[in-house]
C-alpha cells in the first residue's frame, strides 16, 4: 500500500476558509458580528460613550444604540456616518448598514 496516496487531499482549502465558509452558510455570522462589536466597543466609541451605552443589539444590519443621556445621542446623530465606518472596521466587512439611535 501506498502510504503517500492513502491521504491525498483532494481539495485544497485551508482550516480557516472551511471555517469561514461554515459560518457564512450557517447564518451565525451576524451574532458573530454583535458579539465582536460589542466586546470592541469601547474601543469603537471611546470610554465615555461606552460609559453612557444602555444597550446595543443587531437586527436586520441595523445597529441600535440606547444612551442614557439625550445630548449623547444628539452628539452621536451627527457622527454617524463616521461611527458606522469604524464600527464596520472592527468587524472586518460591512456588517451594518444603518445606524439607529433610541
Amino acid at each position: 500500500m501506498n502510504r503517500d496516496n492513502t491521504y491525498k487531499r483532494t481539495n485544497s482549502q485551508s482550516l480557516g476558509e472551511v471555517i469561514q465558509q461554515y459560518i457564512k452558510n450557517s447564518g451565525i455570522q451576524p451574532k458573530l458580528d454583535e458579539a465582536t462589536i460589542i466586546e470592541k466597543w469601547e474601543e469603537i466609541v471611546g470610554k465615555m460613550i461606552a460609559k453612557h451605552t444602555i444597550d446595543l443589539y443587531i437586527k436586520n444590519k441595523k445597529l441600535f444604540i440606547k444612551f442614557d443621556s439625550s445630548a449623547l445621542r444628539q452628539e452621536v446623530h451627527y457622527a454617524k456616518s463616521k461611527l458606522l465606518e469604524n464600527v464596520n472596521n472592527a468587524v472586518e466587512h460591512n456588517a451594518i448598514f444603518e445606524i439607529v439611535l433610541l
